[in-house]
C-alpha cells in the first residue's frame, strides 16, 4: 500500500493478521472470532489433541503468534515444508494417483490431459475423479450402455413413441431453424433417402435441439428419465441427489442453471459432402455437463460413407494412441468427434476466430463474440492454425457407444 495509507487498517494480509491477533484465540469457538483455529483439533497427537499444521496454518499461526510488526515481513522458512511437492502438478497427479487408486481401472489419454475411468461400476472411482475434477481436467467413463435398456434408446422407438409432437429442428449447415413434426426427423434417422434435402440437392444435416429438455423430459419421458439417471456415471457428483452434487444443494432463493437432462439428437456428417461441419459448434456451458452417447444409428443410403470409410476419417483426426486402439476394437462403435479446450484458452480462440472472420471478409462487431453466439465450427485446417499462431493444442476425443464425457463450467467444446 502506498507510504500514506494507514497501516492499522489491515490492508494487507499480514496487517489484517497482526491488527486482530489480540482477538484470536487458538481453538476457541466463539463466533466472534476473526478466524477459525489455526490448528484442527481431529485425531490426537500428543498431550495438545492437536494434529500437524498445514503450511497456511503455520504462517498464520506464526504471525499471530509472534505478533509481528507490520512493516517487517515475516521470515517463515516454509522449504522444508514442501520440499517433495513436485512442480509438475500433471505429473505429480498421474504418479500419485497410481500409488492410491491401483484398484481402479483408468488411464490418461489426450496428452495426459483427460482422464478415462475404464470400468464403470468400481464404486471407488469418485476418490480418483475428485483428484482430476480439482484440476478441471474432463473426465471419459466408458460403458454406461451396459446399465441402461437399450431398447429405450432407439431411434425407432423414440419415433413410435413421440413422432406426434413439434419440435424446433436445425439445420447445421446454415443454422436455419424450423418447427416440424418430430416423425420427419427420426425417419431420416437411418435411412438416408427419407432425409430432407437442401437446394443443390445435397442431403441436410439435421439437428433435433435439446428436445425434450429438463421437466419436459420428465415428464413427457419417465421411463427414460428413470433409466437415465440410474445409470450415470458417478453419481456421487452426477445424480440428482448425490452428496457431492453442489447445484442440487442449492437453496431455492438461488437461481439454478439448467441441469436438464436434455436430448440431444443428431445426423452423423458421414452422408454428407461436407465434413468439415460439426452438429455443435464450438461454445461453452455455464455448468458442468456430462454427456452419455446412448444410441448410434448406422446410416444406409447413396453417398453414405461405409464403415471403413468413416474408420479411415476417424483415423485421420490427431488422435492418442489409446483412442486408436479403441477404433480398431470391432466390439466398439464410434459415434461422435469431440474437440475439447480448457478454460484458460478461451480468449486466445476468440481472438483467433475474429481473425480468420476477418480474412474471410466477414463483419466483427464490437459486441460480437464467436463463441457465445456459437457461431463456429473449427476445421482441422483452423485447429492446425490455432496451434501454430496461438499455441492453443486441440484435445480430441472419439465418443464411442455409452461413453460418458464429463466436461467442467468453462470448458470450450465442438462436436
Amino acid at each position: 500500500p502506498p507510504s500514506s495509507q494507514n497501516n492499522e487498517q489491515g490492508s494487507t494480509l499480514r496487517d489484517l493478521l497482526t491488527t486482530t491477533a489480540g482477538k484470536l484465540r487458538l481453538g476457541s469457538t466463539d463466533a466472534g472470532i476473526a478466524f477459525a483455529p489455526v490448528y484442527s483439533t481431529g485425531a490426537a497427537s500428543g498431550k495438545s489433541g492437536r494434529t500437524m499444521p498445514n503450511i497456511l496454518d503455520d504462517i498464520i499461526a506464526s504471525v499471530v503468534e509472534n505478533k509481528i510488526p507490520p512493516n517487517r515481513a515475516p521470515k517463515i522458512n516454509v522449504k522444508s515444508e514442501i520440499k517433495d511437492e513436485p512442480k509438475d502438478d500433471k505429473k505429480s497427479v498421474q504418479d500419485d494417483c497410481s500409488k492410491r487408486y491401483s484398484d481402479i481401472q483408468y488411464s490418461w489419454i489426450c496428452d495426459k490431459h483427460v482422464l478415462w475411468l475404464r470400468d464403470h461400476k468400481n464404486s471407488n472411482n469418485w476418490k480418483l475423479f475428485k483428484e482430476c475434477w480439482k484440476q478441471g481436467r474432463p473426465v471419459l467413463v466408458s460403458g454406461m450402455h451396459k446399465k441402461m435398456n437399450f431398447s429405450l434408446w432407439k431411434a425407432e422407438s423414440i419415433s413410435l413413441d413421440f413422432g406426434n409432437q413439434q419440435a424446433d429442428i436445425l439445420n447445421c449447415k446454415d443454422s436455419i431453424i424450423s418447427n416440424t413434426n418430430v416423425k420427419e426427423f427420426w425417419d431420416g434417422f437411418e435411412d438416408v433417402s427419407k432425409r430432407q434435402k437442401i437446394k443443390n440437392g445435397e442431403t441436410a444435416l439435421l439437428k433435433l435441439k435439446d428436445w425434450p429438455s429438463g421437466e419436459d423430459f420428465k415428464a413427457m419421458m419417465p421411463a427414460r428419465y428413470e433409466d437415465l439417471l440410474k445409470s450415470l456415471p458417478l453419481p456421487e457428483y452426477c445424480s440428482p441427489e448425490g452428496k457431492l452434487n453442489l447445484a442440487s444443494h442449492l437453496p431455492g432463493f438461488f437461481v439454478r442453471p439448467d441441469l436438464g437432462p436434455r436430448l440431444c439428437s443428431a445426423y452423423g456428417v458421414a452422408a454428407t459432402k461436407d465434413h468439415d461441419i460439426g452438429t455443435t459448434n464450438l461454445h461453452i456451458e455455464v455448468s458442468d455437463v456430462v454427456n452419455i452417447l446412448v444410441y448410434v444409428g448406422i446410416a444406409k443410403g447413396n453417398g453414405v460413407l461405409s464403415k471403413s470409410g468413416v474408420l479411415k476419417k476417424l483415423e485421420e483426426e490427431d488422435l492418442d494412441d489409446l483412442l486408436r486402439k479403441r477404433l480398431k476394437d470391432s466390439s466398439e462403435l464410434p459415434g461422435a468427434l469431440w474437440h475439447i479446450y480448457a478454460g484458460k484458452d478461451a480468449d486466445k480462440i476468440r481472438e483467433f476466430l475474429q481473425k480468420i472472420a476477418k480474412e474471410q471478409g466477414l463483419e466483427v462487431l464490437p459486441e460480437h463474440d464467436p463463441i457465445r453466439d456459437q457461431s463456429w465450427y473449427v476445421n482441422k485446417k483452423l485447429r492446425q492454425r490455432l496451434f501454430e499462431e496461438y499455441g492453443v493444442k486441440t484435445c480430441t476425443v472419439i465418443q464411442f457407444l455409452g461413453d460418458a464425457i464429463i466436461l467442467p463450467a468453462g470448458a470450450l467444446h465442438q462436436v
